[in-house]
């Protein structure tokens, strides 16, 4: 009886360590994985948060069997085609990449070494594609199509009724930002709103690019998926907030860094859930297929506008 009872418990406490990635199997070799941001960004730090934890989750850690090469480009072209070039030299077992611009950098850089995307679009957007229409053969992970913007542009009314003018800032040189604007200027049609649209080039411009949007009157600034906006929101949050002006985001991570209110992915759950086909990866030797994002929500601010 008391070895019975041994036996449950062991086994209970074993259960506490099963994750939604599929269980913390035993794990013979070291893995190198590489981790590429593209920006130092909060928003883009929680998918990194999730993907790791979700290593960790399934019995990948450094002191057992997980050795981590981590670069952040700063926003630097040059540096993103860099640090590719350091991790291919490095021989990783994979590379994560954290936003559209690393994903993409690295797809262009190798098409052996295994690409885990986050917090980008779909291939078909990003340019990821063959002559076929089929996603280059070493990306898996989790992307995002564009349809839940529409839903949260039409949340405007509900943020400030009477709104006409909503202002938005893009960088042109990013595809998902250039398929979203083209988006939320079809709903603004619907909608009867009149959109201003300023380029920014990089995040060093936004300030006096958001200054320019409040000058012409706008009654709302609507955040775009644009890595340039991510890289410098709390500057456009203080320039719209002295003005009284709302904020409205498809970014569910903007709400803790000022925004107003959102409708869209969970970005944490997203780089979770990349981490988990990451696992799948480093178990199996197999790339498990893409997949779109799961976990959208609408947050609106308890804090005061």
């Amino acid at each position: 009886m008391l070895f019975r009872l041994l036996l449950f418990a062991a086994l209970c406490v074993w259960s506490l360590f099963i994750s939604s990635c599929g269980g913390n199997d035993s794990v013979d070799r070291r893995y190198r994985v590489a981790f590429l941001d593209a920006f130092e960004d909060a928003t883009l730090a929680e998918a990194k948060k999730g993907f790791f934890v979700a290593l960790k989750d399934s019995g990948f850690t450094a002191e057992t069997n997980l050795d981590v090469l981590y670069r952040n480009a700063q926003g630097d072209i040059p540096a993103l085609t860099q640090s590719v070039d350091y991790f291919i030299a490095q021989q990783v077992d994979l590379i994560a990449c954290n936003a559209t611009l690393s994903t993409i950098s690295a797809a262009k850089k190798t098409n052996k070494i295994p690409i885990c995307m986050m917090v980008s679009p779909s291939p078909e957007i990003a340019g990821l594609v063959d002559k076929s229409g089929k996603p280059q053969s070493n990306l898996f992970g989790v992307y995002e199509t564009l349809e839940y913007i529409d839903t949260a542009f039409t949340l405007i009314h509900e943020l400030r009724p009477g709104a006409k003018k909503v202002g938005t800032i893009i960088n042109q040189s990013e595809p998902q930002s250039v398929d979203a604007l083209k988006r939320i200027q079809s709903v603004a049609s619907q909608l009867s709103l009149e959109l201003v649209v300023l380029p920014a080039s990089n995040s060093a411009d936004t300030r006096i690019i958001t200054e320019q949007l409040v000058a012409q009157g706008i009654d709302v600034f609507f955040a775009l998926p644009d890595n340039t906006i991510f890289a410098s929101f709390e500057t456009i949050a203080s320039v719209c907030k002295g003005k009284g002006i709302p904020i409205l985001t498809s970014e569910a991570g903007l709400i803790a860094r000022g925004a107003d209110m959102a409708f869209g992915a969970d970005i944490y759950q997203w780089g979770y859930d990349a981490g988990c086909q990451a696992v799948s990866f480093l178990k199996t030797g197999k790339m498990p297929p893409l997949i779109k994002v799961k976990t959208r929500k609408k947050i609106a601010s308890n804090k005061g506008r």
